[in-house]
C-alpha cells in the first residue's frame, strides 16, 4: 500500500522546561505518553520503531523570536521563510511570503506530483460570504489552498464528518447565529481526521488553540486542550493503517511556558508516528519537514 500522511499543525506549542508553569508536566496524556514514556519536556527524545519525538528548529539562523507568519511559510513550503524575510513576520503573510507560497505551497506541490491532498480544516459560512482573493488578513494556511487547487471545506463537509474544525470539538461554533454544527467528541474528531485518508493521501490539519491559550497565560484551558488532544489523537491512532503516518509539529513556542505569555524561543515538537518514522530522524529545523515527508514518504523528488 502507498504512504498516506495527516499533518498536524499545533499553533504554539514549544518544548519547556520542567516546571510548574508548563502544563505538558501537569496534565496526565495517556495516548502520547503510551509513545513517548515521559512528559514532554526540553530533554524529550525519543527515537524508536514506528515512532520518533525530538525537538527541532523554528528560529531558523534569524534573530529575535519565531512568529506565525513566516514559521507557517517555512513549515508549508519548505523554504526558510525566515532568512528569505531577515527577520520573523507575525500574524499573516505579507507579499513576499505570499510570493513563496504561491511558488511552492504544500497543496500545489503535491498536486503537481499527483499526491491528492486537502486541508482538513473546515470553514463558516461567514468566511464564504466575505472571501477575497486580495485580503491581506488570511493564514499561511488559506494562502496554501489559494495556491493550489484544493477546496475549501465547509460547515456541512463537518457536519457529514469530511472535515475537523480547528478547535477539534466544535466549541467555538456553538455560539454563531444559526449554527447547526454539533459538539463533537474529540475521540470522533480523530476519527474523522484519519478516515479523510480514504480519499486522500495528504492530509492537513491546523490548530492554533495552543497559540491562543499560551496568550492568555491561562493553565485551566491549557489543561484542558491538552487532555482533548491525547484523545484526539486517541481517535486517529484507533485501528490506524500500517501506511498511514501522522507527523506533528509546530512554528513556534508559547504555551509551553506560561509564566510569560508569548512566543518562545524553545525548539518545537517534531512527532512522527508509522513504519517510516526513522526518515525524519535527521531533521533539525522545522524548514527541513516539507522535504522530508515529500521525498521519503511519497518518493518525490527533493527541492
Amino acid at each position: 500500500m502507498k504512504n498516506k500522511l495527516i499533518f498536524i499543525f499545533l499553533d504554539g506549542i514549544g518544548l519547556g522546561k520542567d516546571e510548574a508553569t508548563n502544563p505538558f508536566t501537569q496534565v496526565p496524556m495517556p495516548t502520547l505518553f503510551s509513545l513517548v514514556g515521559e512528559n514532554l519536556t526540553h530533554s524529550t527524545h525519543v527515537e524508536k520503531q514506528g515512532f520518533l519525538l525530538k525537538g527541532i528548529d523554528a528560529c531558523l539562523g534569524v534573530d529575535g523570536v519565531p512568529q506565525s507568519a513566516t514559521g507557517q511559510s517555512s513549515l508549508f513550503t519548505g523554504y526558510n521563510a525566515q532568512a528569505f524575510l531577515g527577520h520573523h513576520l507575525m500574524a499573516y503573510p505579507n507579499d513576499e511570503l505570499i510570493g513563496l507560497i504561491n511558488k511552492r505551497s504544500i497543496f500545489k506541490y503535491a498536486e503537481e506530483h499527483n499526491i491528492k491532498s486537502i486541508f482538513a480544516n473546515s470553514y463558516t459560512d461567514g468566511f464564504f460570504k466575505a472571501f477575497d482573493r486580495n485580503s491581506t488578513n488570511y493564514s499561511v494556511t488559506t494562502r496554501c489552498v489559494l495556491a493550489g487547487k484544493s477546496r475549501f471545506n465547509t460547515l456541512d463537509d463537518l457536519i457529514a464528518g469530511n472535515a475537523v474544525h480547528w478547535d477539534i470539538t466544535n466549541v467555538t461554533l456553538q455560539d454563531l447565529p444559526n449554527n447547526r454544527v454539533p459538539l463533537i467528541a474529540p475521540f470522533k474528531a480523530g476519527e474523522n481526521l484519519k478516515n479523510i485518508t480514504n480519499e486522500y493521501d495528504l492530509i492537513l490539519f491546523e490548530c492554533f488553540l495552543p497559540d491562543l491559550i499560551g496568550h492568555r497565560k491561562n493553565m485551566e484551558k491549557s489543561v484542558e486542550f491538552l487532555e482533548i488532544l491525547d484523545e484526539f489523537l486517541r481517535g486517529i491512532l484507533h485501528d490506524k493503517s500500517e501506511n498511514i503516518h501522522i507527523v506533528i509539529s509546530s512554528d513556534h513556542g508559547n504555551m509551553e511556558d506560561l509564566s510569560y505569555g508569548g512566543h518562545s524561543k524553545n525548539e518545537v515538537p517534531l512527532i512522527v508516528i508509522g513504519k517510516e518514522a526513522q526518515q525524519f530522524s535527521e531533521v533539525k529545523g522545522i524548514d527541513e519537514i516539507f522535504d522530508t515527508m515529500f521525498s521519503k514518504l511519497f518518493n518525490v523528488g527533493s527541492k
